[in-house]
């Protein structure tokens, strides 16, 4: 059972323009591998705003493969794991609105929401954003930065596991009554977790 945190960046407000992804692979309790490709949208526009949070410009994504070719590598991966992402419901909707771009299924997997995670777990914390998250941890990294991004989400999320004494991360949502995400060919259910 592979475990990967995920984090996309996208080159406008449009849900499929993801333009970076970065994963993270969690074994035994620690970040493995650490891995960011560059996409080319499929719709070659960039906001000013987006290049102002992530510095990723058209030029940067020009010689880039489009999102089936850059996620295609992953495909064994991602098919059966439970991956996580920071604030899941924008990640996902993101790698959702991509595949319908392309008209490409949904792969088979399940996800967990490491904002929900860490709300439940750390609720004296006044944010739960991923930049107080690795302060609250000592963790330094380049926000924005979808590869570190990625690691800091399983670090964080590595670190949850380790508060709830659960042996690991997939133990999380029993734990907390958090209920799993997940994506497969027919749709998705999202993740959900009572806060109270």
């Amino acid at each position: 059972m592979k475990t990967i945190a995920i984090d996309f960046e996208t080159a406008n407000e449009q849900r499929g323009s993801a333009c970076s992804v970065g994963l993270a692979w969690i074994e035994d309790g620690e970040v493995v591998r650490v891995e960011e490709r560059l996409i080319r949208p499929k719709d070659m526009r960039f906001s000013s705003f987006n290049i102002a949070i992530h510095g990723i410009r058209p030029e940067h994504v020009e010689d880039a493969g489009e999102f089936p070719e850059v996620m295609d590598e992953f495909a064994d991966d991602f098919h059966g794991a439970t991956m996580i992402a920071h604030n899941a419901a924008f990640d996902f909707s993101v790698w959702r609105a991509c595949l319908d771009a392309y008209r490409q299924a949904y792969p088979d997997l399940s996800y967990l929401c490491s904002v929900k995670m860490a709300q439940k777990v750390w609720p004296h914390l006044g944010s739960h954003k991923l930049n107080v998250l690795a302060d609250h941890l000592g963790l330094r990294f380049t926000h924005h930065n979808a590869a570190e991004d990625a690691a800091v989400c399983a670090e964080a999320t590595i670190a949850i596991a380790g508060s709830l004494q659960v042996s690991h991360v997939r133990d999380i949502p029993a734990a907390i009554g958090m209920k799993v995400g997940r994506l497969f060919s027919g749709g998705y259910d999202p993740c959900t977790c009572r806060l109270k």
